[in-house]
């Protein structure tokens, strides 16, 4: 049963811990990333046959594989997927942004111009648990942006092709090349390239513990995305909402992992009660209900606050992935939210809203890393170079000043430099 606990009575370190998963893969990680580098795509094969239990003689997904999954879905889901799509699309085109020019009375030009990342790599789970909905998440942005190649690998399923879902959601958002591979061999082949599968510039997505720490160990080769852990969601809510209600969107987070946290922070100890009792009836409803069941019971919690503003400062300290605002006026308190990667305001606007159809991403910071991070976005596939330009007269008016800046490091030779075109001319 999920525990209820009280502000004044609980200490504050239980009401704002969080579990994290212990995952001691590096090593092991590590032993693919470099067999991967060396041998290519042999390693890959091997490993696909190890840890997939599927031989695979070619890794590209072919034109033929994409029309056997998109007769596979429903034409339902298609529309579904294009719908979604639209939503993402819309909302993600309001992120770009143009660079800038500064033009000086002194001739001198700054500046920042923008340029796409060329090539960018999809990791996305799909082997036991398939996710279309990332497919749309983490392509389109880097659509928006410009990128030249778009390049997904996804894992095989026991028949050697990829979940039609996941193919069919590639089609709609406009991936460039698919692979057939998963894992931490995947992130190395996107890292380093093999004979089939090509290098590329960044790599983004989620993945399992193996696939987090791969991302890691190849960062500095490749750029990644912020490393994901288990999702989450916080709800906040006045006496007002409706028990089955909350208890169903809690249940929802609960159901993604048994590392999952799902916690309520309410003013009401009516609805705390209410709530608890709900998910317990409805966690015997769900299919997935012995990792509910975990995910609940050993990180889920509803805490009773004196009031909203003190949930809010509490939902601040543990920055959640995911923020719900069940309250009235729930607009009146958005400024006060502080830290939170994804925030739901109202009673109707649930969390898988936001997973697959609003349009903001649904790849978000986790672990409390909303204090620092952000949701995936276009600036994620994009990156910033300056310029400087100046006149000869510009900068013999300021290489004093430059100089005995340089000078002050102990550094002579910047010195020299910018004095030197002064001296020439003497």
């Amino acid at each position: 049963m999920i525990r209820i606990l009280k502000c004044g009575e609980t200490p504050a370190e239980e009401i704002l811990s969080r579990s994290f998963p212990v995952s001691d893969v590096a090593q092991t990680a590590a032993e693919i990333i470099k067999n991967v580098k060396e041998r290519g795509d042999a390693a890959l094969r091997e490993y696909s046959e190890r840890f997939d239990g599927v031989a695979i003689d070619d890794f590209l997904v072919s034109e033929e594989e994409m029309k056997e999954a998109l007769d596979a879905v429903s034409t339902e889901f298609i529309t579904v997927l294009e719908k979604a799509a639209s939503n993402i699309r819309l909302f993600h085109s309001y992120q770009l942004r143009e660079g800038y020019r500064i033009e000086n009375p002194d001739g001198t030009v700054l500046g920042v111009k923008i340029t796409p990342i060329e090539k960018v790599g999809l990791y996305v789970p799909g082997g036991t648990a398939p996710y279309p909905s990332t497919v749309l998440m983490d392509t389109i942005p880097a659509k928006i942006a410009g990128c030249g190649e778009i390049v997904m690998v996804t894992p095989p399923q026991k028949n050697g092709k990829v979940d039609p879902a996941i193919l069919a959601a590639a089609h709609v958002a406009g991936v460039d090349r698919i692979y057939k591979v998963g894992g931490a061999q995947a992130v190395a082949a996107l890292a380093y390239g093999t004979e089939s599968i090509p290098k590329v510039y960044k790599i983004v997505g989620p993945g399992n513990a193996y696939v987090a720490a791969a991302k890691k160990l190849v960062y500095g080769t490749v750029s990644i995305d912020a490393e994901a852990g288990p999702s989450e969601v916080l709800i906040i809510s006045d006496g007002r909402s409706e028990p089955s209600v909350v208890a169903a969107d809690l249940l929802a987070q609960a159901e993604h992992d048994v590392m999952s946290s799902a916690i309520l922070i309410t003013d009401s100890e009516e609805l705390a009660k209410a709530v608890q009792a709900e998910i317990e009836r409805q966690l015997a409803l769900l299919e997935r209900k012995k990792i509910a069941r975990a995910s609940i019971e050993n990180n889920g919690k509803i805490i009773i606050a004196p009031s909203i503003d003190e949930a809010i400062d509490i939902a601040n300290e543990i920055a959640p992935e995911h923020l719900g605002l069940c309250v009235d006026e729930p607009f009146r308190y958005l400024d006060r939210v502080r830290n939170a990667g994804s925030i739901f305001l109202g009673r109707d606007a649930p969390e898988p809203l936001g997973d697959y159809f609003a349009g903001p991403n649904h790849t978000l910071p986790t672990g409390g890393t909303a204090k620092f991070g952000s949701p995936l976005s276009v600036d994620d596939f994009i990156k910033k170079s300056q310029f400087t330009y100046y006149t000869r007269e510009a900068l013999n008016a300021v290489s004093e000043d430059i100089a005995l800046f340089a000078r002050q490091e102990g550094l002579t030779g910047h010195a020299a430099s910018v004095l030197s075109r002064k001296k020439a001319e003497e």
